[in-house]
């Protein structure tokens, strides 16, 4: 896995969606192209300071495979970055932009069946694996979208545009909260009563090899529930939380004199393995940013999967992952700004 890095890129283009939400196109440097490559799914960490202290969001791209990246963003109220992306970045504002990350991966090439479940600004990365698979002529993708109102629908336009260019092969039923609409099952919330309603009898999902879920915990919840409820197999549902614009927490350095039970954490990361001795109190993340300064996070929550890495010897436990799939907790995989040591010794590689 190549090693995520920040490089200073300059921003193309920033469109307004709708009131509270910009999209913000970067343009990347030709000896960049290959770094700045992404997978649909994928999300890019940015970075900036912000009164003296570096601040860092994850956004997910919406564009399709092969153009430049493009990022989706609303606004949180009193978001450090959210507001400044809205309402201050321009056409030729530096950011620094880390290379794309994220475990999600639709492939283009399958020609599969694609169910798409968002709220809000979790139509972010589903766009972006809309608009990379239906090119495929066996590809179908449904969309099921929910949002307040019709006005603060993000992509409206392109959601359409991919609608008028693909016909029957895109299905999009859109779910709006506080206005009604001529259909009662497409007025309200997407909780579990309305989801399996819409999950049996407009959009079948078990008739499609994948499904991606992406929005606000109280959605994930519900949609695996009823998803499972229907017989949907647990690997072929793929999951992005919402990360919340508030700040990360602080990272906590290593105290010069450390007490209690600690373990020699090893590091690897770009093929360097460095070793420490942390408290077993504290996260792998926080207990080796004390000797490496350079490993990747963002948001520290457990949410957006920058920090992962593999278990390569030792033992660790995992308190939160809203990130990983299944397949990759199986196989060794941990967040870790979510995992303590256990054990006298711990290896962990970012490089996996």
């Amino acid at each position: 896995m190549a090693r995520s890095v920040f490089h200073p890129l300059r921003v193309a283009a920033v469109e307004r969606l709708c009131d509270d939400a910009v999209a913000v196109t970067f343009a990347v440097p030709d000896e960049l192209a290959g770094a700045y490559a992404f997978r649909a799914g994928q999300s890019l960490t940015l970075r900036r300071d912000v009164d003296g202290r570096e601040e860092r969001r994850s956004y997910s791209i919406c564009s399709p495979v092969g153009a430049a990246p493009r990022i989706g963003v609303r606004e949180i109220p009193d978001g450090l970055f959210s507001s400044w992306l809205v309402h201050d970045v321009r056409p030729g504002t530096v950011v620094d932009v880390q290379t794309p990350a994220g475990a999600w991966d639709a492939d283009p090439g399958s020609g599969e069946r694609h169910l798409l479940i968002a709220a809000g600004s979790g139509i972010t990365p589903l766009l972006s694996i809309a608009a990379t698979v239906l090119p495929h002529p066996d590809a179908r993708v449904a969309l099921l979208y929910g949002n307040r109102a019709g006005h603060t629908v993000m992509f409206a336009e392109e959601i359409g545009d991919l609608k008028n260019r693909y016909g029957h092969r895109l299905q999009v039923a859109h779910v709006l909260s506080r206005e009604p609409r001529d259909v009662e099952l497409f007025s309200g919330r997407l909780d579990a009563d309305r989801l399996r309603r819409l999950l049996t009898d407009v959009i079948p999902a078990e008739t499609y090899d994948h499904v991606w879920l992406c929005g606000p915990l109280p959605l994930i919840d519900d949609a695996r529930t009823v998803l499972a409820d229907l017989g949907v197999p647990p690997d072929r549902v793929h999951v992005e939380l919402f990360y919340v614009d508030a700040p990360p927490p602080r990272p906590r350095r290593a105290a010069v004199e450390i007490t209690g039970a600690t373990t020699a954490l090893t590091t690897i990361l770009d093929g360097r393995k460095s070793t420490t001795t942390v408290s077993r109190d504290v996260t792998v993340l926080d207990g080796a940013q004390a000797d490496r300064a350079d490993l990747p996070f963002a948001c520290k929550g457990g949410v957006c999967g920058t920090c992962r890495a593999l278990v390569r010897d030792g033992e660790a436990d995992m308190r939160r992952n809203y990130a990983l799939e299944p397949s990759e907790v199986t196989a060794g995989f941990v967040l870790t700004c979510q995992t303590f040591p256990v054990g006298d010794t711990l290896t962990v590689d970012y490089d996996a």
